[in-house]
């Protein structure tokens, strides 16, 4: 067993400069800490030595294993420009800082809402949003922002619809909820903004318990336990987590297939294949890039001692790409069985929300490219402005143009 008297290499700090002209690979340094071992010793920005994990089944574990924490208030922030001192307890109804049994109690009460034949039967609700914005789109002539024009109002559309926001209110909370997912914004920016966000959803959660609603948030506020403060810390949460992410799976997504052309066309050519393909792009891309657990006791993962206390940073790119686990990782191979990828996560804290991502990406990518098949960017890739500053990887703008017919 390996230990902390033991390393195998000098503690690591966590790359995260990604090469020059590489938009779809993690940062290089993943694959070299990687080759030395599943997991690595971790420098942290405070000075914490803990672990970094880059193996496929050692992030695997450490995600499905109780031992292991995700309360924010126990962990070493991973990114330089953290808070100082210990990071603060995770607010009320965020259920990605809780463990079991209170993060139990809150995921019953979601996940039924969440199954996969609910979302299945949004399919046609999808298609229809997916068909109008691709009117307009056409309608518009050639030459639009992507990310503005068709990726990010579709999921939002989608997640304000299941909820119960009104879309027309997305200015109020789209911003706050942008600097919520930066990564390089102070403390103070990201508690204003963390303030305002839950100030929206305070003020409609309390119009959900005046007026009952036929939405995933009124039937919270109508039918469960929860008190007003857990109901606009979930519904945040909820209303966060479906904005941004699924946003830049599109966006990123088709970045990847305009720049992998033959992919591009064996999707146009067989709409089969998209399901594989969702998953594929999931695996390759790994947009939610980062987590962090803490040891509450001794753990053996993967052959090596993680003493309690010790913060463990998982790197779900470096484990997408791990070839112990994915032949030839580094290739976007639409044809390719992805199951097992953990772009979703894995564990008690997996997506909640990926099954309407799956439906979203499924029907929107091969509608975008049988609807435009001369579709191709409109800078040099790399022109494209790259999110290297989020927890939610992508794009922030994807200019593209096509033929008119």
């Amino acid at each position: 067993m390996q230990n902390e008297q033991t390393p195998a290499t000098a503690p690591v700090t966590l790359p995260t400069g990604r090469a020059a002209g590489c938009p779809f690979d993690p940062p290089a340094g993943l694959a070299e800490v990687r080759a030395t071992g599943p997991l690595a010793r971790m420098t942290y920005p405070d000075g914490h030595i803990g672990w970094l994990a880059t193996g496929h089944a050692a992030v695997r574990s450490v995600l499905g294993d109780p031992r292991f924490s995700s309360r924010y208030e126990l962990m070493h922030y991973p990114f330089p420009g953290g808070p100082e001192g210990p990071p603060a307890p995770a607010p009320v109804g965020d259920m990605t800082g809780m463990d079991a049994p209170e993060h139990t109690r809150f995921r019953r009460l979601l996940t039924g809402k969440f199954t996969v034949r609910r979302m299945r039967q949004l399919t046609d609700r999808v298609a229809e949003l997916t068909a109008g914005h691709l009117d307009a789109m056409e309608r518009g002539g050639p030459g639009v922002d992507l990310v503005e024009a068709f990726a990010r109002p579709l999921p939002a559309l989608m997640i304000c619809e299941l909820l119960g926001v009104p879309y027309a209110d997305r200015e109020r909370f789209q911003e706050h909820a942008q600097t919520i997912m930066s990564m390089d914004v102070s403390p103070e920016e990201m508690e204003a903004a963390f303030t305002a966000f839950l100030g929206y959803m305070a003020e409609l959660v309390a119009a959900k318990r005046a007026e009952p609603s036929d939405d995933l948030l009124g039937d919270l506020a109508q039918d469960s336990d929860l008190t007003d403060e857990e109901l606009v810390g979930v519904g945040g949460f909820l209303l966060a987590a479906g904005l941004d992410t699924t946003a830049n799976m599109i966006a990123h997504g088709t970045f990847a297939l305009l720049t992998h052309p033959e992919q591009a066309d064996a999707l146009r050519a067989d709409p089969a294949l998209a399901p594989g393909a969702v998953e594929e792009l999931m695996r390759y891309l790994t947009v939610a890039h980062t987590g962090v657990r803490t040891a509450l006791e001794d753990v053996e993962v993967e052959g090596v001692l993680i003493r309690a206390g010790e913060s463990v940073t998982l790197s779900l790119e470096a484990a997408n790409r791990d070839p112990e686990r994915f032949p030839d990782p580094d290739t976007l191979d639409v044809h390719r069985k992805a199951t097992g990828h953990l772009g979703f996560g894995h564990g008690i804290h997996q997506c909640l929300g990926q099954q309407l991502a799956r439906v979203e990406m499924t029907v929107a990518l091969p509608a975008l490219l049988r609807r435009f098949p001369t579709l191709r960017l409109d800078v040099p890739a790399e022109e494209v402005p790259l999110r290297t500053e989020m927890n939610v990887y992508g794009v922030h703008r994807l200019p593209v143009t096509w033929d008119e017919v």
